[in-house]
Formats: structure tokens, C-alpha cells, sequence
């Protein structure tokens, strides 16, 4: 009986060493830099850009284009600019097919890379809790070239961080998010049970290891990334929200939290049958359309509507 006690309690040892070993090297994979992954350029499309560098807040060196018409006017005052907020993992090539639409209705664009990612400095990524230096450093950049009409445009993690920024920032004019995680948690789970079904019994526990040591890692809290308590703050300012109805990262429940968080005035798109970052593929014109009536509607002088 004893022995049987004693090959129980080394078995249990035995896991318990092997998950923390594995959501330690989990969590090292999360947070390691992504490197650059060039595909298009904005050449593809026939659209004139420049390459600029500047500083996030806390001193990092990030790295982008400056994206428009014709290069003599560029980000230049009296423009309006909107600045690209990529998704986690995510890189400047990769949303370069979103740029067109905007220059095609005079609108400037801003593409960059955030730390840890890319053509950027930094060595690691931070889900959404440092990033918000980043692009501080990035309204900075516009600024001290006399552009006074910024909206951000976020993908997935990046819609979050953007609403997190202009929650803080006045000088953002209004938001897209499109796919913003409510919850890392929450978009965590979704993503990874996904991808792992015959783990899906055990991504709870792993979840909550796994970013446990990625707090440890990065000496924060992920819950901080949560635009949930300051999201109102952005109010009188317009957000407009895009999600898909079928969206496993951020469930519909957390879409409307989101939604009842947000001050006005304020929309939600929700697309029937749309996954993740899925409105555009899905609905190409209709998002087109809504995207840019939004920006163009926002970044001028007569007042905020969504």
C-alpha cells in the first residue's frame, strides 16, 4: 500500500513538474519577438510611402510607413491621419490591403510595427499593456509634424489597445475596433481551443498556468489590457465596433459589454455567421462602405457621428 502511495505521489509530482515546465515554455512563446514576414508593400497597390522611425513613449524605437497619395503631402498639417493598430503577432505587411480604401477617399495612413514585432525595436510582446507607448509615440510622431485630426483603426489586439489609448489621449478623433478582445483570457481560450481540440478538457488549468507565468515574465497583470473600465472615457468621442456573430475570441456577451461600456456616440456591426477579423472577407463592400463613411465623417470639422 505504501509503495502504491508513494508511486502516486511521485506520478502527481511528475505532472505537476512537466505542466509547469510546458506552460513556462508556452508562456516564453507568447511573449518572444515576431519577426518581420514582408509580402506586399504599399507599391503593390500604386500608393506613394515613406519609411519613418520614431520613439513609443518609454524610449523603444518603432519602425513604419507613412502611406498616401503623393509623397510632398504626406502627414502633412491640415491632413487627416489614420494610424493602422495591428493584431497581436501581427506586422505592417500584413494590413496593407486595407490601406487603399483609405487613400482612395484622402485619407492618410500610418502603418506601423509594434515592440517585439517586425521592423521595430524591443524584445519582447506585451499584449496590449505596453503597446499603448507605442502608439502615444506614434500620435506623438503626427503631431510634431502638425497633423491634428488622428482616428486609429485596430485590428484584434490592436482594436483594443486603440481603445484603450484614446480612452487616455484627446487628441485620437474617433475609433474603429474592429475584433478587440474584451478579455486576453477569454480570447486565449477561444483561440487556443480552436486549435487544440483533443486539449480542449485541460485549456482551462493550461490557461490559467500559462498566463500566470507570462504576468511573471512581464512583471503586469493581463487583466490590465481590458478596455472595459475606461472605455467610456472616450465619449464624446465616436467608436464604432465590428465583430463577427461567430467570433470564438470574443463571444458575443463580451461585444455588448463592450458596447453598454462605451459612451456615445457609439455603433456596433455585428456580422451573422463572421469569426474573427471574418466582416471584411465576408462583407467586403459593406465594410469598406462603413469604414470609410466613418473616418470621413470624423476626421473633419462638423462634429462626430457614427
Amino acid at each position: 500500500m505504501a509503495s502504491l502511495v508513494n508511486l502516486l505521489a511521485a506520478f502527481s509530482v511528475t505532472v505537476l513538474a512537466v505542466t509547469l515546465i510546458v506552460t513556462w515554455l508556452l508562456s516564453g512563446l507568447l511573449v518572444r519577438r515576431r519577426p518581420a514576414d514582408p509580402k506586399i508593400t504599399p507599391d503593390k497597390y500604386g500608393l506613394f510611402y515613406e519609411h519613418v522611425r520614431f520613439s513609443s513613449r518609454d524610449g523603444i524605437e518603432l519602425g513604419g510607413w507613412l502611406v498616401g497619395n503623393g509623397l510632398s503631402q504626406l502627414a502633412k498639417p491640415g491632413r487627416s491621419v489614420v494610424i493602422f493598430c495591428p493584431g497581436l503577432f501581427g506586422n505592417l505587411y500584413g494590413d496593407v490591403a486595407d490601406v487603399p480604401m483609405f487613400v482612395d477617399v484622402g485619407l492618410d495612413v500610418l502603418q506601423f510595427d509594434w515592440r517585439g514585432h517586425g521592423i521595430s525595436d524591443g524584445g519582447r510582446v506585451t499584449f496590449g499593456l505596453q503597446e499603448i507607448d507605442d502608439l502615444l509615440g506614434a500620435i506623438d510622431f503626427l503631431q510634431a509634424r502638425g497633423v491634428q485630426r488622428i482616428g486609429l483603426m485596430g485590428f484584434s489586439m490592436g482594436g483594443t489597445v486603440a481603445l484603450n489609448t484614446a480612452a487616455q489621449d484627446q487628441r485620437v478623433a474617433c475609433v474603429v475596433n474592429d475584433s478587440g478582445y474584451v478579455s486576453f483570457q477569454t480570447a486565449l481560450s477561444g483561440y487556443l481551443s480552436s486549435r487544440m481540440a483533443l486539449l480542449r478538457p485541460a485549456i482551462p488549468l493550461l490557461i490559467t498556468l500559462t498566463l500566470w507565468m507570462v504576468g511573471v515574465r512581464l512583471s503586469r497583470h493581463l487583466g490590465d489590457t481590458s478596455p472595459l473600465p475606461q472605455v467610456s472615457q472616450i465619449s464624446p468621442r465616436p467608436v464604432l465596433h465590428i465583430y463577427g456573430a461567430a467570433d470564438p475570441l470574443v463571444p458575443v456577451a463580451e461585444q455588448e459589454a463592450l458596447l453598454a461600456a462605451t459612451g456615445q456616440p457609439t455603433a456596433l456591426w455585428r456580422v451573422p455567421g463572421a469569426g474573427h477579423r471574418e466582416a471584411r472577407p465576408q462583407q467586403p463592400e459593406e465594410y469598406e462602405r462603413r469604414v470609410t463613411s466613418f473616418f470621413r465623417m470624423n476626421l473633419n470639422q462638423k462634429g462626430p457621428s457614427v
